[in-house]
């Protein structure tokens, strides 16, 4: 390697990770600016000749393939991350990151459908998401896919390779050769390209004695707050007189988004205390903007139910606006700030961690539900929703 690629690539993995950065990820959405001209830099340079002494025999004697620049420098970095020991510090790569991104804001260029092979070596089949282009163009929940502009779908293609294929500018038409389900001839849907909303939150009326909303939540996206007033404003002009809020699987998402959420079932309180090195302790509270304040309340919650989900759930229980039914959380309860990297890679950092309003620590703890349920086989065998179930019983007694 020559040496001016080894100082271009010293520069760059000490340098990478102080450039100025958008936090735009989990569980915040502040603007940070890293301090730069400290010295540090300057000392872990010159330390950092150990390194290229040591990749010089590497580079000169190993018999298999050397890495690229760009994966010795990614190599580097997931390395010395490595040494904190801390699982929610992580470098992400520039493909993975943009997928991060556009999930987090709830919208993403293309016609607004899951393309899916059921079995192996199969056809592909679309599920359109309700709203969005594909629904509204034609495309049917089940239909097979036969061609994207005119150019076949065959059995070797990927999944990934289709998508490519209808994946597009936004506003550009793509036509899908679909065949509808008890259909037996092809038809053309012309389909155009937009920006796709995916839902975080879906809602209905469940068909019980007593009338009870079902709202599930599956993560905390930019479009969360909106969809949440809507679902509690839709269920309740249906005569919801119950509400049961389900974060079963609910890994988490945006804090300001769980802090928003709560403010829709809470009057002004503590939402959550966040604890950093920066700042110690500092309150996210919700106002007295709420839509359902007094209606009775379930949170299901089980080991899949993380981060945001655990804050908003330890604060409608510490404020005894909630009852916990399932299993026990996660117990992830620190912070990522997520800093976007000059080549599309980020790094998520934890810099703090999360009490409940009654100062529960979540992480690593997690949080117990108030009635427990446990799932048995038989449950699962008959496709019984053991912890919903108890949810019902809960609020109709």
């Amino acid at each position: 390697m020559s040496s001016h690629v080894r100082n271009l690539l010293t520069v760059t993995l000490l340098l990478l990770l102080a450039a100025a950065a958008f936090v735009a990820g989990y569980f915040t959405n502040d603007f940070v600016e890293l301090t730069r001209g400290n010295g540090i830099l300057v000392r872990d340079r010159q330390e950092f000749d150990l390194f290229w002494e040591a990749w010089q025999y590497i580079e000169t004697s190993f018999i298999g393939d050397l890495p690229s620049s760009q994966a010795l420098t990614y190599g580097a970095i997931r390395g010395a991350i490595g040494i904190l020991e801390d699982p929610y510090t992580i470098f992400i790569e520039p493909a993975i990151r943009e997928q991060e991104r556009q999930s987090l804001r709830g919208t993403f260029g293309g016609i607004g459908a899951y393309i899916r092979r059921p079995e192996e070596g199969g056809d592909l089949v679309l599920e359109p998401i309700p709203g969005n282009p594909a629904e509204l163009a034609g495309i049917l929940f089940g239909d097979v896919l036969i061609a994207v502009d005119g150019a076949t779908v065959t059995p070797e293609m990927t999944v990934q390779a289709v998508a490519d294929l209808v994946r597009g500018e936004k506003g550009t038409t793509v036509t899908l050769t679909v065949l509808h389900s008890g259909d037996s001839e092809a038809v053309d849907v012309d389909v155009v390209r937009d920006d796709i909303l995916i839902p975080s939150v879906s809602y209905r009326l469940l068909d019980t004695e007593t009338p009870i909303g079902y709202i599930q939540l599956t993560r905390f996206s930019a479009e969360s707050d909106n969809e949440i007033y809507d679902a509690l404003v839709a269920l309740q002009e249906q005569g919801a007189e119950k509400l049961i809020l389900d974060l079963r699987g609910n890994g988490g998402g945006l804090l300001d988004a769980a802090v928003a959420v709560a403010d829709h079932f809470m009057d002004k309180g503590v939402v959550v205390y966040q604890e950093s090195r920066s700042e110690g302790e500092k309150a996210r509270e919700t106002t007295n903007e709420t839509v359902a304040r007094d209606v009775p309340l379930v949170v299901l919650m089980d080991g899949g139910t993380a981060s945001a989900s655990e804050i908003l759930a330890g604060a409608l229980r510490d404020r005894e606006r909630a009852t916990l039914i399932g299993q026990k959380t996660f117990g992830k309860g620190s912070v990522q700030l997520v800093y976007d990297l000059s080549d599309g890679s980020s790094v998520h950092v934890t810099s703090a961690r999360w009490l409940t309003p009654n100062r529960h620590q979540i992480d690593q703890q997690g949080l117990e539900p108030d009635i427990v349920v446990e799932i048995t086989q038989e449950a699962i065998d008959n496709g019984r929703d053991e912890i919903l179930h108890s949810a019902i019983e809960f609020l109709q007694q």
